[in-house]
This record gives structure tokens, C-alpha cells and sequence, in this order.
């Protein structure tokens, strides 16, 4: 499969995610969640999902338990709603490159502070 299909298919496959993820799951532990990347693989039997989540490392433990519990109710709503011959197994990886940028960006602010105060 090429992997211009492999694009399409990721960026299908996260917009339908952010639907189930908004109207269809209702498990209380997956919190403020959203689907920031999906990467398929070239032969499209695999989908490695990036889930950022909003709040403490507790609340991020139990969203990802929660996503990895749903993940056959999940990929099933993805079949009803792509058409494919096999749907992509599933695999949840939590994002936490928000986290970073937000702690380099105050690591900055606090450098360029100090250099103020010299």
C-alpha cells in the first residue's frame, strides 16, 4: 500500500476517533482527552494513536486504562464508519509533548526573567 494511502487512512482514522471519542464512549474514566497524531503503517494492519490528556498523571493512568478497555468497541465503530477490508489493530500512546513545550516555555521565561534581573 502506498504510503499516500497510509496518510489518508491516519487522518481519517483520528477525525472519526475524535467523534467516538466525544459522543460515543461513555466509560467515566477517560477525562479531557484528545487525539493529537495517528500513525499507520504502510500495510495498514496497525495504528499507533497519540492521546493527549488533560490533568494529573492519575487521570492520564486512568483515561489510557479506560481507551485500552474500549479499544473493541473502538475499532468496531471505525468499521461501520471507514470502509475497509480489516480494520487497523489499535495501539494507545499517551502524548505528552504538550507537557514538554509547556515546561520548556517556562524553563524561557524564567532564564529571560533572571537575565533582567542582572
Amino acid at each position: 500500500m502506498s504510503e499516500f494511502r497510509a496518510e489518508r487512512l491516519a487522518v481519517l482514522i483520528k477525525e472519526e476517533l475524535g467523534k467516538i471519542l466525544q459522543r460515543e464512549l461513555k466509560d467515566p474514566r477517560i477525562g479531557f482527552a484528545s487525539i493529537t497524531n495517528v500513525r499507520v503503517s504502510r500495510d495498514i494492519s496497525h495504528a499507533k494513536i497519540y492521546v493527549s490528556v488533560f490533568g494529573d498523571k492519575a487521570q492520564q493512568q486512568a483515561t489510557m486504562e479506560g481507551l485500552e478497555s474500549a479499544k473493541g468497541f473502538i475499532r468496531s465503530e471505525l468499521g461501520k464508519r471507514i470502509r475497509l477490508r480489516s480494520v487497523p489493530e489499535l495501539h494507545f500512546t499517551a502524548d505528552t509533548s504538550l507537557e514538554e513545550g509547556s515546561k520548556v516555555l517556562s524553563l524561557l521565561n524564567q532564564i529571560q526573567k533572571e537575565g533582567r534581573e542582572d
